[in-house]
């Protein structure tokens, strides 16, 4: 599998799954143009753009914005389209997460998990397709909550579930060949988990995995090379890889 002379724009590829699949699609050859929301992380892709110059030859820019905003999500593919001539594939990361019972949920906190997980992702999509160049693919990341009957993330659970039903519809209009698709992984290793559960929880997730242990980084990148590439065919579909924590 390669990406030689393709374009990729990860966001959130400061940290966790973007970071790594930055890494994986600069392995494969893609140029990237790697975004993160702040300062911070932008200091992040500094030091991992040029790692990745260095050891695979490929060419990387950095682009920090707040995608709720629409006109930083223009400039997002605008600039990529600038610098790299086309984008080829998008991937988004974007994404917050809250464990609160809903009766408890205030609007300040709907408002912004619906503007985070689902304003962003409709903002992403509608420049992706009409941004992508013709067999181009789009992933978004989602959650295997989204197949669960569970307490306490009901706005996680509805923000996201939007993207989806929107990668959807994408797929059925799009004229331009481009796939869309998500990809909902289970409870990932990552600070994002942590912040929000407990230790007795986590360990539970644990046991309702297969393989009795939270889903890696590593175990997510695979599933997107191959919806961008090999699995084209592929289309309007949202792959749960949580090693049956949940399915649908």
């Amino acid at each position: 599998m390669s990406f030689k002379g393709k374009t990729t724009i990860i966001t959130g590829a400061n940290k966790n799954l973007g970071h790594d699949t930055a890494i994986a699609f600069a392995k494969q050859g893609s140029d990237l143009l790697l975004h993160c929301h702040g300062s911070k992380g932008r200091d992040e892709l500094k030091e991992l753009c040029g790692q990745l110059e260095r050891e695979h030859g490929i060419k990387t820019s950095i682009f920090q914005g707040d995608l709720t905003q629409e006109q930083e999500v223009i400039e997002l593919f605008k600039a990529a389209e600038k610098i790299f001539g086309k984008v080829d594939y998008a991937i988004n990361n974007v994404g917050m997460v809250l464990r609160k019972p809903l009766a408890e949920c205030t609007l300040e906190e709907y408002n912004t998990m619906f503007d985070v997980n689902t304003k962003s992702a409709f903002l992403f999509l509608r420049e992706a397709a009409n941004e992508l160049a013709v067999g181009g693919a789009v992933v978004m990341l989602t959650t295997s909550l989204l197949a669960a009957y569970t307490d306490g993330y009901s706005l996680y659970q509805a923000s996201k579930s939007a993207v989806e039903f929107m990668c959807k519809a994408l797929s059925k209009e799009t004229k331009k060949k481009i796939s869309f698709n998500c990809v909902s992984p289970g409870p990932m290793d990552t600070p994002f988990l942590y912040g929000q559960e407990t230790s007795e929880r986590i360990e539970f997730f644990k046991t309702q995995s297969s393989a009795g242990r939270l889903t890696k980084v590593d175990d997510i990148v695979p599933f997107i090379k191959f919806l961008v590439k090999d699995g084209h065919w592929m289309t309007g579909q949202n792959l749960f890889a949580s090693n049956g924590f949940t399915a649908r």
